[in-house]
């Protein structure tokens, strides 16, 4: 009886000073969706954190481009980009959207051909295999700067992006800023009209095209092709050093001015020691979460999660071969998350 008295009474307290209902309910999942290219780090942390508070994400490794088209819809809590969202797409969301770098990786020139040797590659000589100008391995140009490395009579068998990819954004916009004949040709974005090649979707169709066909050469996150065993080329720089893709020379290429949105191309580094296709990957959620069926509950349970990937989260980025965001990253992006609000 004693008992009963006292759930009425807790239940009066409740109607009369309007007690949140996360009393009664937390949310224990989340909705995300986006870019391949951070996903074996996504993939670590959001084990992690589920294990620590029981928040569990439902993560969609889809592509940048279609991260974008589901946030825009509403559909996920947060999308998930390597390119920052354009004017364009930023008009079909509606309101203002937030872009949080979470940390930083390298897009990598992977290729299957015996051996595989560890190859020296210039910007101008990727343009030309990839628009088809150059289509044998033991081609002049690529024999003059690997001269120690037996290079095959073998066809190049090109693999590309067939979605929606940042990681085709970084690619190309690399190559657009390096070589003006592929700006105007064929340009910078998620999606590209290919001169030549085959289509894989995601990094893992990339890699998994690339590892079975000989001769093949593609671009993939640095830890897919890792992971996959495969070859990783060392790219010229914009100081003429050639340089292997790595967690430090990632990071040397993040010594830039970042503005305060966070939508800084990081591709052609000025920085001697810096890998060239080098790039930030960011979350994206809408800055006023009042939509749908959010709650506040479900703002605080979204801001809580990604702080912590901004702090003690960041710790899995090395051993997965990405690099950890600077600190002046961390400043803008903990500012860029505190903006975010219910109303």
């Amino acid at each position: 009886m004693k008992k009963s008295i006292k759930v009425i009474a807790f239940f009066v307290i409740v109607l009369m000073f309007g007690v949140s209902s996360s009393v009664f309910a937390e949310v224990k999942e989340l909705q995300g969706a986006g870019a391949t290219f951070p996903y074996p780090l996504y993939s670590k942390m959001f084990k992690v954190y589920n294990n620590l508070y029981g928040v569990r994400v439902n993560y969609q490794a889809i592509g940048s481009g279609g991260g974008i088209r589901q946030l825009i819809a509403k559909t996920v809590d947060f999308g998930a980009s390597d390119a920052p969202m354009k004017k364009s797409e930023m008009k079909k969301a509606g309101a203002e959207v937030v872009h949080i770098p979470m940390v930083l990786g390298a897009v990598v020139i992977t290729y299957n051909i015996p051996g595989s040797p560890q190859l020296k590659l210039t910007s101008d000589i990727i343009v030309d295999i990839f628009s088809g100008k150059i289509r044998k391995w033991n081609d002049d140009g690529i024999k003059a700067i690997n001269k120690n490395v037996k290079l095959p009579d073998l066809n190049i068998t090109v693999v590309h992006r067939s979605d929606g990819s940042g990681t085709t954004f970084i690619f190309s916009d690399y190559l657009a800023k390096v070589n003006k004949s592929w700006e105007n040709k064929v340009g910078r974005g998620k999606s590209l009209n290919w001169p030549v090649g085959i289509g894989g979707k995601g990094n893992p169709g990339v890699t998994s095209y690339v590892k079975q066909l000989p001769g093949s050469i593609g671009y993939v996150e640095l830890a897919f092709a890792i992971k996959n065993g495969l070859p990783v080329a060392s790219v010229k720089n914009k100081s003429g050093n050639y340089v292997e893709p790595s967690v430090k020379t990632v990071s040397y290429a993040a010594d830039v001015n970042i503005p305060h949105h966070a939508r800084v191309s990081l591709t052609n580094t000025d920085s001697p020691g810096g890998y060239p296709l080098s790039s930030f990957t960011w979350l994206l959620l809408y800055k006023n979460q009042n939509y749908g069926k959010h709650s506040r509950e479900m703002m605080n349970t979204i801001v809580k999660l990604i702080r912590w990937m901004l702090s003690d989260g960041q710790r899995f980025a090395e051993p997965l071969l990405y690099a950890p965001l600077p600190e002046k990253a961390v400043k803008i992006a903990t500012e860029n998350l505190k903006s975010v609000y219910f109303k």
